[in-house]
């Protein structure tokens, strides 16, 4: 059982959105340069999106996607779902008929059924705890962290320049 590249991708581009909200509506053609996801992939995504309200598209000069709720109130979940990434561990499809007799007619749950069924609740509980707001903090902080680091590489380099024209 994975994640596919609908929900990741998903989640990816609210990130995007999230995070550059206050700058007004943000294109999809922008959202695909900076993640490196379709155009045409991040369209038929929208649409889901935009059905389940979670953005609201803008149309004319200036127009594109904004968020149809607060970040704080956007869960993972509500966008994993939205896009009808199906999140099941089961092999049945979590249907209540998943074993097999000996004769190949369904005989009732497999062995390790409830173990999957109770890995899917805390899968959903979990995306269900984390918001929007949660991943764009998490995504300024990196942003943050990452900036002294790269000035400081900086100054090294140019440093190491000049110790080697010193020489």
């Amino acid at each position: 059982m994975r994640l596919t590249t609908k929900g990741r991708f998903a989640v990816t581009a609210m990130i995007d959105l999230a995070l550059r909200q206050n700058s007004g509506p943000i294109t999809l053609s922008t959202v695909s340069e900076r993640q490196n996801i379709s155009l045409s992939y991040l369209e038929q995504l929208f649409g889901k999106l935009r059905r389940h309200e979670l953005v609201e598209s803008i149309r004319g000069p200036g127009g594109g996607y904004i968020l149809a709720r607060f970040a704080r109130e956007i869960t993972i979940a509500d966008i994993i779902f939205a896009v009808d990434e199906p999140l099941d561990a089961t092999s049945c499809g979590n249907k209540s008929e998943c074993s097999s007799g000996k004769d190949g007619h369904l005989s009732g749950k497999c062995m390790t059924h409830d173990l999957w069924t109770n890995l899917n609740r805390k899968m959903v509980d979990y995306l269900d705890s984390v918001t929007l707001q949660d991943l764009v903090d998490q995504q300024r902080m990196r942003q943050l962290n990452q900036a002294p680091q790269t000035s400081s590489v900086m100054m090294q380099r140019k440093t190491d320049s000049l110790s080697s024209v010193i020489v």
